[in-house]
């Protein structure tokens, strides 16, 4: 019997790991090639696996919800067709996956957490767990991590306290070797060493004490509590949800965020865009909203101000020389997600304006693909689309700024004539930029944000489209 390997694709440079939603075929289930067999979730973006070759689904090696390494073999399919209706023989499997990359790509951004120590994470997947693996982890830990919290006799539930300082909140060598160094010198107490830890608390370990009177309902876990009030609902936080609190969490803990504000006058630009916007539609197919104006703004700013579009790693700052502009997105579910346009410095208004439409709209129907939501260099939320005149928002990293963009409003405002000073209805709004005071200083940060209202301000009324 011939059986391929399917196994857990490589979904983005960034992703190591998958989460499987859902198995659409079961075992002795026929499949065809590029058929769909499971569905994954990677950080905020649900993917279907198809199939590599037709056949019969021989054996599924990992159940749904679990949490699988990208290049782990996750089920094997039998090709032999003397032998679809059983599924089963004795041949050994062979893998037909070509796109999937030596799991020391995987390892990237491990191997640069660790770069200072001398020693290179070993390319493969331990086995080696801390104690209580009956609690799932919430966050990716490196074998290296693993290794030493099992040394130390370091819990899975006590690993989750850990605050990381490598990409995307890892937990690094340094860290634990930190940790491990406290945790001795202070063995009395009890409390994190990190002043985050308390924040990080895996799912399976919440609990949540409820009182009321004389009554007291302890270590149950949140999801089965019946509130003794009834009048109050306990909500559990969908896998998204958790995803956006850490990170959130996670930007206000590593960097220190100044918020600086301007109110623009963009009445050409209201203007322009009620005039053009039939012709617009007619001629491109796409109907233009204020946000790629917005971006094209952000962009000229970026390429004037290009300190701005950097990241931060340990003492290095690294300038991008490509803009990728993310643009926050809200779901019908509530949660937010944040699709990236990419070289968006390459495209004009329309080739802008079509980007947005299609990212948008896909994010709704949640049909992005991993890459497109990863990458940013710069990210915009347009808070006016609530009817906020103003916001003040929260870095997404590894960037060390966001731009808010407010609600247009007429209002009575001062302007300057030929004949003196004149009151007059104006279309103003306010635009507000939160950055990384690391790296990012009030000259640096108010001078952008001032650009970028001096070209939304000086739009060309007279543009053609």
């Amino acid at each position: 019997m011939a059986l391929v390997e399917l196994v857990m694709p490589k979904m983005g440079e960034s992703i190591m790991e998958a989460t499987i939603l859902k198995w659409t075929k079961q075992v002795g289930d026929a499949v065809e090639a590029d058929e769909t067999i499971l569905e994954i979730a990677t950080d905020k973006v649900d993917s279907e696996v198809p199939s590599p070759t037709s056949g019969v689904l021989a054996e599924i090696k990992f159940q749904e919800n679990e949490v699988v390494p990208i290049g782990k073999v996750i089920a094997l399919i039998n090709t032999d067709a003397e032998n679809r209706e059983s599924g089963t023989g004795n041949r050994e499997p062979r893998t037909e996956n070509r796109d999937v990359e030596p799991q020391t790509s995987n390892f990237k951004a491990e191997i640069a957490n660790n770069n200072g120590n001398g020693h290179a994470l070993q390319p493969e997947f331990s086995e080696v767990a801390p104690a209580e693996s009956s609690v799932a982890a919430t966050r990716f830990y490196s074998p290296l991590v693993k290794n030493i919290a099992k040394q130390e006799n370091i819990s899975i539930t006590e690993l989750e306290t850990i605050s990381g300082t490598g990409q995307e909140g890892r937990v690094t060598k340094k860290d634990m070797l930190q940790y491990v160094e406290n945790r001795k010198s202070d063995a009395g107490s009890q409390m994190p060493a990190s002043p985050t830890a308390s924040l990080w608390r895996p799912k399976d370990a919440r609990r949540e004490t409820l009182t009321t009177g004389n009554e007291q309902i302890a270590n149950a876990p949140v999801s089965s509590i019946q509130h003794p009030a009834s009048n109050i609902e306990i909500i559990e936080m969908d896998r998204m949800r958790r995803l956006i609190a850490d990170h959130m969490v996670l930007s206000k803990h590593t960097s220190p965020h100044v918020t600086s504000f301007v109110e623009v006058d963009v009445t050409n630009l209201v203007q322009w865009r009620e005039r053009v916007k039939g012709e617009f539609e007619k001629r491109y197919g796409e109907k233009i909203t204020f946000t790629p104006i917005f971006v094209e703004a952000v962009v000229k700013a970026i390429q004037d101000f290009p300190l701005v579009n950097v990241s931060v790693e340990g003492n290095s700052i690294l300038r991008k020389k490509y803009i990728n502009i993310g643009m926050a997105t809200a779901l019908p579910s509530g949660n937010l997600i944040v699709p990236v346009i990419k070289n968006a410095d390459k495209l004009n208004l329309a080739g802008l304006t079509q980007a947005v439409n299609d990212l948008a709209n896909r994010a709704r129907q949640n049909k992005l693909k991993p890459e497109e939501i990863q990458d940013g260099t710069f990210t915009l939320t347009n808070v006016g689309t609530f009817g906020n005149v103003m916001g003040t928002p929260i870095i997404n990293q590894p960037q060390v700024a966001i731009l808010a963009t407010g609600a247009i409003r007429k209002k009575p405002a001062v302007i300057e004539t030929e004949f003196g000073d004149l009151i007059a209805v104006r279309q103003l709004m306010f635009l507000s930029l939160s950055y990384d005071h690391r790296v990012v200083d009030g000259a640096l940060g108010g001078s952008f944000l001032r650009r970028i209202g001096d070209y939304l301000e000086n739009f060309d009324a007279k543009r053609s489209v």
